[in-house]
């Protein structure tokens, strides 16, 4: 049996929940309060005081209270998800984080039911998540997605709010005045890439309070995990300064390594670890973010050179050894949790590192696996070595709206490393655990319920039956159509071939920089459909003839918008291929019919998906003009916010590096207003026999620059606009 790591001694062990750092007296019945309250007392949640190799839940009942034990209070808390699901019909989702438990049964398990896992970590999020999806989130969001964390057995989760205060601080105490700092740090919607090491700058600079607010938020949210015995991973530090030649002499800097340019951005430049600096710099920034967020901090997300940064001249090895030995100087048990995306990390960077004091992400599991899989094209031919490695679903980037994920890809690649590590194969040796590592989130929940059941389903399943069992325990209870609409989309969007190497959903043409041939809205996605655009219309007409059965259930009306919205986004990738040949042909009557039924399409779309505020780009806008009270500053904010999701960047970040649309939305509101204006100029340049823009980005900017505001609640009804796009989807 392999050595004990600190990893598996702080996860496993009870002592771990009942520490200092497991304040709550019952975070469990806590959540169920915030879920309904006076609901907590259904239930008995009992720690399991014995020291256990595995993680597990146990379902039971007493009296007519249910009994959900484990041996920490994660454990508990994925055993009362899953008898929510499969005893209750209740499935608690990103749309549906509140359901009302009183006037549901609660049934009595038949007979002890027990699940354990020796998948210790449960990893979620990905630097890229805190830019797309929590950017502005407030406490009560935070709180709310905490306890989603919770019931799905995560006990690691990435937690970068507020990183950007240590960095202010920790360059304050080297001597930088605000101007200094303000050339350095990103604005709140590009923070990610700031702290991977990509650019600098870009979206700032930050309004003073915004530092304090995120601090405080981020003080809350780590404090929530101390009560459920959750352990944070914090951004460590990289080698990263300011690519300032006067910050330089300032720190009397010697040994810098310019790492180039990401997308058209300079990135921060890299202190090389023999520079006499290197340590005072490291130790500065790991002693700001104790003394904000405890000293108890662990785990460390430290990701060099991420997407191609230059390592010329730079000795990998000590570099490696230098920031290890930095956070090792910060906490003893200290443990480096690196992202392996393309050259990262760098082997030799990580060979000579003790086992068990770094922690790999395979970041994209599902489609472009690194560990060893035999059909990955990043396969790596001795693994990660000695290192401990979590499987990791990426599915989701940009935060692009559309149906998608590999799900039988996803199965068979975690059973594959499963026995491959029972067999004692060394590439799957130190597999640790799963995750998830999606750009953006609120999007799917199929795939995550699947990802975050694998480690407590220990032999492998049939994705058949598992759908059929979500689909009951999503809506409570189901009807032959929604099986027979379920399968189209298993067959459909959430099969893709097992060998693609697609980044993300197909992209709906419609929020495309208007072309008479698309095959990709952003630089590196595809538009290229890979099924019959006739089946996702044909799932939505079989959801809708059951949908009055189903009204007012918050899951299935949900879906039921995002199998319309699929259906009219393959319904337009279609249309525009039949406007081209109409233009190609000099049919110009048919040109005309043809691109405003494209048109129409748009703000069809538009009006469906008013129907449901996760569809809406109201809340997005208002999320993140609510960090100020001042009207100078909600501008910056909302500037922020629309920024990110159209030009992403400045004029050469956007059309030159490739970045614009990048995190496109299918969204009421920037349907009508974004996307609708560019199509039609595009249209009536080529009805008027002109040439179209050959520059979009002025439009685009004029937008992202706008301030009218959007609604931030449901202005349709969701049954009635379904059917409304069905009927209009089947005459054309």
């Amino acid at each position: 049996m392999r050595r004990f790591l600190p990893i598996l001694l702080l996860l496993l062990s009870p002592g771990f929940a009942l520490s200092a750092f497991a304040k709550a007296d019952n975070p469990v019945a806590a959540l169920v309060e915030r879920i309904q309250p006076g609901q907590s007392s259904r239930f008995i949640f009992e720690l399991d005081g014995q020291q256990s190799p595995e993680d597990f839940f146990e379902l039971d009942s007493r009296g007519r209270k249910i009994v959900i034990r484990g041996n920490n209070y994660i454990s508990i808390a994925a055993g009362l998800n899953w008898y929510l699901k499969y005893y209750a019909g209740i499935q608690i989702a990103w749309n549906n984080p509140r359901p009302r438990l009183s006037n549901v049964r609660f049934p009595r398990p038949k007979q002890p039911e027990r699940h354990s896992t020796d998948m210790l970590v449960r990893y979620y999020m990905n630097y890229c998540t805190f830019s797309y999806s929590t950017a502005f989130w407030d406490w009560t969001r935070w709180e709310q997605e905490i306890d989603w964390m919770a019931l799905h057995g995560i006990n690691l989760p990435l937690s970068l709010t507020g990183t950007a205060t240590v960095w202010r601080n920790t360059l304050q105490e080297l001597g930088f005045d605000k101007t200094q700092i303000d050339r350095f740090i990103a604005g709140p919607a590009h923070q990610a890439w700031w702290l991977m090491n990509n650019l600098e700058a870009w979206g700032g600079p930050n309004p003073a309070d915004w530092y304090d607010k995120q601090t405080a938020l981020e003080q809350k949210i780590v404090e929530r995990y101390r009560e459920w015995g959750i352990r944070p991973v914090f951004a460590g530090y990289a080698g990263m300064v300011p690519n300032d030649t006067a910050v330089w002499r300032k720190l009397g800097l010697t040994q810098i390594q310019d790492p180039g340019l990401w997308n058209g951005y300079k990135r921060p430049a890299f202190l090389l670890p023999t520079d006499p600096m290197f340590a005072r710099i490291a130790d500065t920034y790991y002693k700001n973010l104790k003394a904000l967020y405890g000293d108890d901090a662990q785990y460390f997300a430290i990701d060099p050179f991420h997407e191609g940064g230059s390592t010329a001249g730079v000795d990998l090895p000590a570099a490696g050894q230098a920031i290890y030995d930095a956070m090792k100087r910060a906490n003893p048990g200290a443990v480096w949790v690196a992202q392996a995306w393309q050259s990262c990390p760098h082997p030799e960077m990580i060979r000579d590192l003790p086992g068990g004091d770094v922690l790999i992400l395979d970041l994209f599991s599902e489609s472009r696996p690194m560990w060893g899989d035999p059909q990955s094209p990043w396969r790596r031919e001795k693994g990660y070595g000695r290192h401990d490695w979590v499987y990791c679903m990426l599915l989701n980037f940009g935060g692009n709206v559309g149906m998608y994920g590999k799900m039988q890809r996803v199965i068979d690649g975690y059973y594959m490393a499963r026995s491959m590590k029972a067999k004692g194969d060394p590439l799957a040796e130190y597999l640790s655990g799963v995750g998830t590592t999606p750009e953006g989130i609120e999007n799917n929940p199929v795939m995550f319920e699947l990802l975050y059941e694998l480690p407590w389903r220990a032999e492998k399943f049939d994705r058949t039956a598992w759908l059929e069992s979500y689909v009951k325990a999503r809506y409570g209870h189901t009807l032959p159509q929604v099986a027979e609409a379920w399968k189209i989309l298993a067959n459909t969007v959430y099969d893709p071939s097992y060998t693609s190497l697609q980044e993300g959903t197909t992209e709906s043409v419609l929020c495309a920089r208007p072309a008479l041939r698309v095959d990709r809205v952003s630089t590196w996605g595809s538009a290229q459909l890979a099924y019959d655009a006739e089946e996702t219309e044909r799932a939505l007409g079989l959801m809708l003839e059951v949908a009055d059965k189903f009204r007012g259930c918050n899951n299935f009306e949900y879906d039921l918008v995002d199998i319309a919205r699929q259906a009219v986004a393959d319904k337009a990738n279609g249309l525009l291929k039949r406007i081209e040949t109409a233009y190609d042909e000099g049919n110009r009557e048919k040109f005309r019919k043809l691109s405003d039924d494209f048109l129409g399409l748009i703000l069809l779309q538009d009006s469906l998906l008013g129907s449901r505020p996760e569809f809406m780009v109201g809340p997005w806008i208002e999320s993140a003009m609510r960090w100020s009270r001042y009207p100078a500053e909600q501008d910056y904010y909302r500037w922020n916010a629309r920024t990110l999701l159209t030009t992403w960047g400045n004029r050469h970040a956007a059309n030159v590096g490739g970045l614009h649309d990048y995190a496109h939305r299918e969204w009421s509101g920037m349907l009508r207003d974004f996307y609708y204006p560019r199509w039609k100029t595009f249209f009536d340049a080529l009805n008027r026999g002109e040439l179209p823009p050959a520059d979009y980005y002025p439009m685009e900017a004029e937008w992202a620059a706008g301030g009218q505001p959007y609604p931030v609640s449901a202005e349709t009804n969701t049954i009635d606009m379904a059917w409304k796009v069905y009927n209009r989807l089947i005459k054309m």
